[in-house]
């Protein structure tokens, strides 16, 4: 800052100075009781216009090497601007220089965030392309060696196969959707048993070739949820039982209710979950000692469902002892105030 603009920027200080003067002169001037020559009132004024000139060149001179600073940091471009910043000379420029500290630091944490996501969908397209070409390569197989296998069973397998692909793509599509959850919903009273169904009819050729026996109880409910997101939450659970769970067993489906909330539980008599997993299987990408060992998994779908779950203003849980049986709760509260609910 050259000295030209520091006056330019003191103008309202002079501009106050000049007002002062004038009235302090006038009424030395015209005050009949104390005579006082113009002469002495000019000194009086000439004096004063001096030491304020002392004042600003003095302030000036203070500040100048602090606005050089500055104005070095702006012109090179510095990358670290913070370790840059002058020493403050008042409390107003510590201000500033605490502002600019506190915003770098807000703009590291959202680019850290970024590139933290950046990083964990590489991961995930990556498992995600990867598994996908197993079911790819699996009907490759299956159209080589078909001349064996009669059509029908040829059909079955291949639908079987295309059924993993489109979960995994239905998958990777509610992923990309996420952040925009608040353009892509509409709350409806839902009937529970409708949507169960719907999901059970999707799977059942896996429910009659590993021969699980399913149980749906009463489960005529309704609750106020978005009916595409919580079929997709239930097709994820529905489809981890049936990952997990051997030949010959079970899935049981019923409700529980009490004053706060509905309960749809869906329980099966699979290998279970490890006691260590149980608090992080809805971490995105954690598949867990189920996941590593027995079967391939994105570890997506569970990290999907308690997202889109939280989201509605439901919730997710989960019991499970290793080896015997796991429960999912899916939790409708009865007040969801934050959702203007119109019914269908």
């Amino acid at each position: 800052m050259n000295f030209k603009k520091y006056i330019l920027d003191k103008k309202y200080l002079i501009l106050f100075y000049i007002i002062l003067m004038t009235f302090i002169s006038l009424v030395i001037y015209l005050d009949i009781t104390v005579k006082v020559s113009i002469n002495n009132i000019l000194y009086i004024n000439f004096v004063s216009i001096v030491l304020l000139l002392f004042y600003l060149i003095g302030e000036y001179l203070v500040y100048k090497r602090y606005y050089e600073d500055i104005n070095y940091i702006l012109k090179n471009r510095k990358e670290d601007i913070i370790n840059c910043l002058p020493n403050p000379n008042n409390y107003v420029h510590s201000l500033y220089n605490e502002l600019l500290i506190n915003i770098y630091n807000q703009q590291n944490e959202k680019i850290d965030k970024l590139h933290e996501e950046k990083k964990e969908n590489l991961e995930f397209m990556t498992s995600w392309v990867h598994e996908i070409k197993t079911p790819i390569s699996v009907s490759r197989l299956i159209i080589e060696n078909s001349m064996s296998k009669s059509k029908e069973e040829i059909l079955d397998s291949l639908e079987e196969e295309i059924d993993k692909i489109e979960n995994y793509v239905e998958q990777a599509l509610y992923y990309s959707r996420l952040d925009d959850f608040s353009k892509d919903y509409l709350i409806n009273e839902i009937n529970i048993e409708k949507v169960v169904k719907e999901v059970i009819k999707k799977h059942a050729k896996t429910f009659i070739n590993k021969r699980i026996k399913i149980n749906i109880e009463d489960i005529n409910m309704s609750v106020n949820t978005d009916k595409k997101w919580l079929i997709f939450i239930i097709n994820q659970i529905i489809d981890n039982s049936l990952k997990y769970t051997s030949e010959d067993g079970y899935i049981k489906i019923n409700i529980e209710k009490d004053g706060k909330e509905k309960r749809l539980v869906i329980e099966d008599n699979g290998i279970g979950i490890k006691k260590e997993d149980i608090s992080r299987i809805f971490d995105r990408g954690f598949t867990g000692y189920n996941g590593r060992k027995s079967y391939k998994s994105t570890g997506m779908g569970l990290y999907l469902s308690k997202r889109l779950a939280i989201k509605l203003g439901h919730d997710i849980t989960v019991e499970s002892k290793f080896k015997e049986y796991t429960k999912v709760i899916i939790h409708f509260p009865k007040l969801i105030d934050y959702f203007t609910v119109t019914k269908s």
